[in-house]
Formats: structure tokens, sequence, C-alpha cells
């Protein structure tokens, strides 16, 4: 069974509405998305939101999202219960820009991930030093990681191939 569905949500510099072109060419590519609002404040306060929304969906749905968003998910599949199917993490914001000792405490939970991880990254994000972001994704099981040449912290100058990415990860999940 390939998954169906996605859950979105946005950094935390916007609203759902700056995913709505990810949303609209996942869409017409045949991917259900659902965008998930989240609040303002610690990764951690906006998890319970994001697990009501998850509860929602069917048993396939994956879940993941840009920057913030991508952390508050990947905070809730680091949870014993609901496992999503599988996680999209968007420009992860693995540390805060100058602030590269933060990269371990940001990803101290990847370790009880135990679903598919897909990381999308710009290799000049001032949030996801590169090399950091490699040796991160070591703490996940199953983990693909794509990442750009001098693309910063934001999939819009390669949407398209992002989304192709995507649709290809999440078809290929069992």
């Amino acid at each position: 069974m390939t998954t169906a569905r996605l859950l979105l949500a946005p950094g935390a510099s916007g609203g759902v509405e700056r995913l709505a072109p990810m949303a609209s060419a996942l869409g017409a590519l045949g991917l259900s998305v659902g965008l998930v609002p989240l609040p303002r404040g610690k990764a951690e306060r906006a998890v319970p939101g994001y697990r009501q929304a998850l509860e929602a969906e069917a048993a396939d749905t994956a879940i993941g999202g840009h920057s913030f968003g991508g952390r508050v998910a990947s905070l809730l599949a680091a949870e014993a219960a609901p496992t999503p199917a599988a996680l999209v993490l968007l420009s992860y914001p693995l540390h805060a820009p100058g602030r590269h000792d933060t990269w371990d405490a940001r990803t101290s939970h990847w370790p009880a991930i135990r679903c598919p991880v897909l990381l999308l990254s710009g290799e000049a994000d001032p949030f996801a030093r590169i090399d950091l972001l490699h040796t991160a994704v070591e703490r996940l099981d199953i983990s693909v990681l794509r990442t750009w040449p001098r693309l910063g912290h934001g999939m819009g100058p390669v949407l398209d191939e992002a989304v192709e990415e995507i649709v290809r990860f999440l078809a290929s999940r069992t």
C-alpha cells in the first residue's frame, strides 16, 4: 500500500497559506494533502495540535512540514503512537543561524522515529549546516536525504523537483 495522504505544517514565520503552492503541486500528482496550522512558540507546545490532526486521519497518512512544522512533525513521529506512515522534513531547522552547537539537542529525539524519513534541504540553508545534517541523519533508521547546492531555507526555487521527490518517496513506502 502506498501513502495517499500527507499532512504538512508551516514554518514559524508563516501560516498554512505559505504551503499552498506545494500542496497544489502535490495534489496535481495525485497526493491528497492536508495543511495543519500550528501555534507559535516552542515546538513541543505545538505537538498536541498536530497529534489531534493525525489521529483524525487514516493509518497510512504521512506527516511533515517546513522548518518549524517539520520539527513539530518529527517530535510527533518520535512518540509511541500514533505512528505516521512516513515523515517528510522540508528545510529542517537543525540549529539557529550561527548556533551550530544546538543541532545535537534538536535531533536527540530522532533515534525514536520508527517510520521512513525524507529530508529535503538546501546546502546553503543558514538553519542546517550541511555537514551537521549528514551527521544527524545517521540517527535515523530509514531515511533519504536530498540536498540542493545554493538553496537556502525554502523549497520554492526547486518546488517541482521537491514535489517529485516527495511523491516518489511516499509511493515507495509499503
